[in-house]
């Protein structure tokens, strides 16, 4: 069956995200070297970070919740009022960053919504993605947008069959193998993998073997004719 309906990833798909977040990571870990090292700081955080996602959910807002608390565990509870402060600093600025697009995302976008219907899906605070969207110029070129707390196979085939025809008729392109290439893959859908010079240790996973619904790809100008083969099948 053709493929109608594509499915786009937005941070670290359409534009940059995760690289903010690591300069972010480098502030904090500057702000409490008096107290311990870089790599202690590093773990403390990832650990609060990874058990936070089900109480706060992915984006700005949670993770700033994450460095306050991981600045009280890693000064026995009494973090100087400076710490806090620039904690929220870093966060308000983080929620305010200018959007930039990856390269080519909108050329591609333009072309591919001349035949499909693009539907982004993407987890994170909703109106901080509301926000990117809009600031991204790319909104009037979806004729759906999905901001989910999680990706799962189900959230594919819900989503692909409210705004498609189906997730047999469907393909997810993503930055994230776990979150946008295997549950996606496992609903039915077709999945390209588009890596980002960087990756959060929680969107790690390994690439599918042998799966024919599967491609890797190196840039997003290389979905239309990706797509377009799939089509013809």
């Amino acid at each position: 069956m053709p493929i109608t309906t594509i499915g786009l990833d937005a941070d670290d798909t359409l534009w940059h995200n995760e690289t903010i977040f690591r300069l972010t990571h480098d502030r904090f870990a500057d702000l409490l070297s008096e107290h311990h090292d870089r790599d202690r700081i590093e773990s403390r955080l990832a650990a609060t970070e990874q058990r936070n996602l089900r109480l706060y959910g992915y984006g700005v807002k949670g993770f700033t919740l994450s460095m306050i608390e991981t600045a009280m565990e890693l000064t026995d509870g009494a973090p100087p009022p400076r710490v806090i402060s620039e904690i929220l600093a870093a966060g308000r600025e983080m929620l305010s960053h200018p959007v930039e697009t990856l390269p080519g995302v909108a050329e591609t976008l333009n072309r591919l919504s001349e035949q499909y219907r693009l539907v982004l899906i993407t987890k994170g605070d909703l109106m901080d993605q509301e926000r990117k969207l809009a600031a991204s110029g790319l909104g009037d070129l979806f004729s759906a947008v999905e901001i989910v707390s999680e990706k799962t196979a189900e959230t594919y085939d819900r989503a692909f069959r409210r705004h498609g025809t189906g997730a047999g008729q469907a393909a997810m392109v993503g930055n994230s193998m776990k979150s946008d290439v295997l549950p996606a893959l496992q609903a039915g859908a077709w999945a390209a993998h588009i890596p980002y010079a960087v990756t959060w240790a929680h969107e790690l996973a390994d690439a599918p073997d042998n799966e024919p619904r599967f491609a890797a790809l190196d840039a997003i100008g290389e979905v239309p004719p990706w797509v377009e083969t799939r089509s013809d099948r």
